[in-house]
């Protein structure tokens, strides 16, 4: 891999576009360290979690089965669930990231969020698949993300007990508002429209089911939807704009290289 000389601006810009991001996950952290003081677990523990795990959903899913005495089984199997949507940022980004060796691989996919997701597929989506882009911005927002909320998980589990009734000030609605600014943006396409639509209302229907199956199967349902709507490749007009970006981006480079 041929690396980007300016790395280092890169990892300051993918941080710097993560901002937005960290502020919203700020009351989820908090929440989260709260909830822990009040639960089965130690302090250490709810730290230890946020630095292994680092998945906001699957963390508060995993304390309320915890303190309801749930089986380990029932923990995974749950969590696992919850968190399917990561195959499904994976399978997006791959082909910006598949030049990359195993080792950043890992480690980018270790970083990776909702939040994250965002930054990367923002700036990745700028170049073409296949393009040697540099990892850095990815790993500046992923990083950024991560120290984030292992400060607000902190935060929560030290002065968490002196406000009890934090978790019912509505302040997690900062994360439902940082899923509406992530979501909204991409909503360029007709299929995009039809499947957020789709798996909106069906996550809202099937929300009594166990397990979050509901949440899974409104994923999948709109996962179909857009492919139902999308013709194979593009429609003309897309391919048009993504032929002109790829003949502009190599003629930046044919140009780049001749100086």
């Amino acid at each position: 891999m041929t690396m980007h000389p300016n790395r280092l601006a890169e990892f300051v810009a993918g941080a710097r576009d993560t901002i937005p991001m960290m502020v919203g996950a700020a009351p989820f952290g908090v929440i989260f360290g709260t909830l822990v003081t009040s639960g089965p677990l130690s302090l250490w523990h709810g730290q230890l979690m946020s630095l292994a795990v680092f998945a906001g959903s699957a963390q508060f899913i995993a304390l309320g089965l915890i303190a309801s005495h749930a089986s380990f089984a029932v923990i995974l199997a749950t969590t696992f669930i919850v968190n399917l949507r990561h195959v499904l940022y994976s399978a997006t980004l791959a082909p910006y990231v598949s030049h990359l060796p195993l080792r950043w691989r890992l480690v980018l996919g270790g970083l990776l969020t909702d939040e994250v997701f965002a930054v990367a597929w923002a700036h990745l989506r700028r170049h073409p698949p296949g393009d040697d882009v540099s990892p850095w911005h990815f790993l500046g927002s992923g990083l950024a993300m991560y120290l984030n909320w292992q400060l607000w998980t902190a935060a929560g589990l030290l002065f968490g007990a002196a406000f009890p009734g934090l978790q019912s000030l509505g302040l997690d609605f900062a994360m439902v508002a940082t899923f509406i600014a992530i979501v909204v943006p991409q909503l360029v396409a007709l299929r995009y429209l039809a499947a957020a639509a789709t798996a909106g209302a069906l996550a809202f229907f099937w929300q009594g089911w166990p397990y979050k199956l509901g949440l899974l199967g409104a994923v999948l349902a709109g996962v179909l939807v857009g492919v139902a709507l999308s013709r194979p490749g593009s429609s003309r007009g897309e391919r048009a704009a993504s032929e002109s970006s790829r003949k502009s981006h190599n003629l930046r480079r044919t140009a780049g290289a001749g100086q």
